[in-house]
């Protein structure tokens, strides 16, 4: 299933264009290698800067693991849109802690960041970037510009094709920054080029311009499932949909439940997905197999050679008396565990019956009396640069892994539709238990570990969405649905507190960066901060 589209990926060097902020965030600035009147004398860059906007979440310039950046000023490896977004999304809960003492780091899980916290602020400016880069592409192949190209009938087609997909990365992006930041600047490709200072954003506007994006684009994109793997499809748009819908009620105080469960259902019914039936499978190196992705984030051990996302969290959550050649890598960085409070999640905990246990207990202590240390806190084994078979993947140097990270895949829609049910989303009682159950199934091999209706509670969801999905970049944003992220609930380390502590509820949404609202007047930031 990997194509000539995951190799064409990383040979483009973006056009010239203005990030979609201020005029300059600090020392980040783009890197320009090419203007747009020498890319487009080619035909194929079409495609080539489409595949660039894709590559911009997995990998974080043009060159590899050291040279040739987007933005200048960061380091390639931490400045990761994935890895960045990992960070935020599961250092700041119960399912993750790292020991490492890289700069404001550990902020993140004891939850006492402030608007100059470099991971937060370079998510933003990676958020910001993207933005930019669709934004530009967009400019770039308007009707009059591929007119004025001479662009011919057939190319145009697969253009509108491409622009559908890019704006599908785009509203996934500012779906992101909705989530963290609720207000952001706000650019279109309708805005000058150049320096400028954008007009905020609100959760609202934002809100509805996503969701209007999602909507308008449907019938451009590519049938559910029929697209080049790693592409944007409708199935995709319908995930991206259904996540919004389903945290509605946090971002802009009115619940679409119903409207959750009906994007869900598209995907559930669209008959090209199917539970994977190795849980396991679903992270190693081969898993562009697997029928249950629906959108991945695409890495390549020989293509994508980047201390990214992937390449980290193989990495860095080995260490102790773990085998990296049990992890088909050269190596382990000893960084990234898990908390009693995630252990407590599966019955038995580590001896638990359920199959999505992943856990590493051989010389690592439950308990976390010291954060830096990596054996206090049981390791999750979870992703693996091992095939199905065993084998390594394509590096052989053992560094850079193949797996690729599965942004959305079929679990989350059963789980989305069986929560917006519960939550008073419509659709059939008796199917979202059966769904749940099709999970639990498939996790104990056979039907021990299903459950009854009265069993089914929000609580019972939650709890079940940590087994199924975590490290999968889903943990912060269910726990402030659930208003149990700050005020409402404790595990090891939050607070900066060895037991846990409670932190004030303003920290459910992400400060807007220092040095942007230095640069732009028009900026405000969010209350609390």
């Amino acid at each position: 299933m990997l194509n000539n589209f995951k190799k064409v990926m990383f040979l483009f060097c973006c056009v010239s264009f203005i990030v979609s902020c201020t005029s300059e965030i600090d020392d980040l600035k783009p890197i320009n290698q090419e203007t747009s009147v020498s890319v487009f004398d080619n035909p194929d860059s079409y495609q080539s800067f489409l595949a660039k906007i894709y590559a911009g979440i997995s990998i974080s310039g043009q060159q590899g693991p050291a040279g040739n950046p987007d933005l200048a000023g960061l380091d390639e490896g931490f400045s990761n849109y994935l890895r960045l977004y990992w960070n935020l999304q599961e250092l700041t809960t119960d399912e993750a802690v790292i020991g490492w003492n890289d700069g404001t780091i550990k902020d993140l899980h004891y939850q006492n960041w402030t608007p100059g916290n470099e991971f937060i602020r370079t998510m933003y400016d990676r958020i910001l970037y993207q933005i930019g880069l669709v934004n530009e592409f967009l400019r770039q192949t308007s009707d009059a510009k591929l007119s004025e190209r001479g662009v011919d009938a057939s190319l145009r087609e697969d253009i509108q094709t491409f622009r559908a997909e890019a704006r599908f990365m785009r509203a996934l992006s500012y779906y992101h920054a909705l989530d963290f930041y609720r207000n952001v600047p706000f650019t279109t490709e309708e805005d000058p080029i150049g320096a400028f200072l954008p007009e905020q954003s609100n959760a609202q506007d934002l809100f509805n311009y996503i969701e209007s994006e999602l909507i308008a684009i449907d019938g451009d994109l590519v049938p559910a499932g029929l697209n080049e793997y790693g592409r944007a499809d409708q199935a995709a748009g319908w995930m991206l949909l259904s996540n919004l819908y389903l945290n509605a009620e946090v971002y802009i105080g009115t619940g679409h439940y119903a409207d959750a469960r009906i994007q869900a259902e598209k995907v559930i019914n669209a008959g090209i997905y199917s539970l994977e039936p190795n849980y396991e499978y679903l992270f190693l190196a081969d898993n562009h197999l697997s029928n249950e992705v629906i959108f991945p984030i695409e890495f390549d051990g020989l293509n994508t050679q980047a201390y990214g996302m992937m390449t980290t969290v193989i990495h860095a959550s080995i260490g102790g008396s773990m085998n990296p050649a049990d992890f088909g890598v050269n190596g382990g960085w000893a960084g990234i565990r898990t908390t009693s409070a995630f252990v407590e999640k599966f019955p038995g905990m580590a001896n638990s019956a359920d199959g999505r246990e992943l856990f590493y207990t051989d010389g690592q202590a439950l308990e976390i009396a010291n954060i830096s240390k990596f054996t206090d806190g049981y390791a999750i084994a979870k992703y693996k640069n091992l095939d199905s078979s065993g084998s390594p993947g394509s590096d052989t140097s053992g560094e850079f892994p193949d797996t690729d990270f599965p942004l959305f895949r079929l679990a989350d829609a059963y789980l989305i539709y069986a929560e917006a049910n519960l939550r008073g989303g419509g659709g059939d009682a008796g199917t979202a238990l059966g769904l749940i159950n099709d999970l639990r199934e498939r996790a104990y091999g056979n039907t021990t570990g299903n459950i009854t209706g009265s069993d089914l509670t929000l609580d019972f969801i939650l709890d079940e969405r940590a087994r199924e999905l975590y490290w999968e970049c889903h943990r912060r944003t269910d726990l402030v649905r659930f208003g149990k992220f700050t005020t409402n609930a404790i595990w090891p380390w939050k607070g900066n507190v060895p037991g846990g502590t409670t932190t004030d509820a303003y920290r459910d949404i992400f400060p807007i960066p220092t040095s942007d609202l230095s640069a732009n007047p028009n900026l405000q930031q969010n209350p609390g901060y």
